[in-house]
């Protein structure tokens, strides 16, 4: 008996979107750009949206990189104007800029970013010229001393995002919602390459 035959099969927890087949926990998914939602996918219907360019879904990439040579300094973050030390930013084609989303007690917050602000980023870092737009982005974590800026997919973004809604408690979110983000950025840091 090999490694392969003693494994315990992955729990199913849900099913693909397109063709019903069971998933288990930890499976892919794709973006409909059109309405800017994310759908479970089995392995063989997310094959069928990779390198779709402009098409309705995407395949949403599932590298996680950390970026430690990453440059941005106090004022450009600043320049953002986000309210809170954690963000995610991304290339919107139906919006036609960038978009930043951060996590709040109600959800996602959008908060469209200054297309020159941006530039001089993605100037300062090149890991950034190749983001796929609508599937793919760089995590902002400030919330520490030492800040951490990752590449990684938008499904990642809100997982995030409901795990801070779910923690948060009162007016600034708790000790509960900076455990989950120092625990979420912990998991990045383990599954980057």
């Amino acid at each position: 008996m090999n490694a392969m035959e003693s494994a315990s099969p992955a729990p199913v927890t849900s099913s693909c979107d397109f063709c019903e087949a069971s998933v288990p926990e930890s499976h892919q998914h794709v973006m409909n750009t059109e309405n800017r939602t994310i759908e479970c996918a089995c392995d063989p219907c997310a094959i069928l949206f990779s390198n779709q360019g402009a098409g309705k879904y995407k395949r949403i990439p599932r590298t996680i990189r950390a970026l430690p040579q990453f440059q941005m300094s106090d004022e450009e973050w600043e320049t953002l104007v986000i309210p809170i030390d954690i963000a995610f930013l991304y290339h919107s084609s139906k919006k036609d800029g960038v978009v930043a989303l951060y996590p709040s007690p109600v959800g996602a917050v959008e908060s469209e970013l200054d297309l020159g602000v941006w530039n001089q980023i993605e100037k300062n870092n090149p890991s950034l010229a190749n983001l796929e737009a609508d599937v793919e982005g760089v995590l902002i974590d400030r919330t520490g001393k030492n800040h951490e800026y990752f590449r990684i997919p938008i499904d990642e973004c809100f997982r995030l995002v409901g795990m801070v809604r779910v923690a948060w408690r009162g007016f600034t979110g708790g000790p509960a919602v900076k455990q989950e983000i120092a625990q979420f950025i912990d998991s990045l840091k383990q599954r980057s390459r």
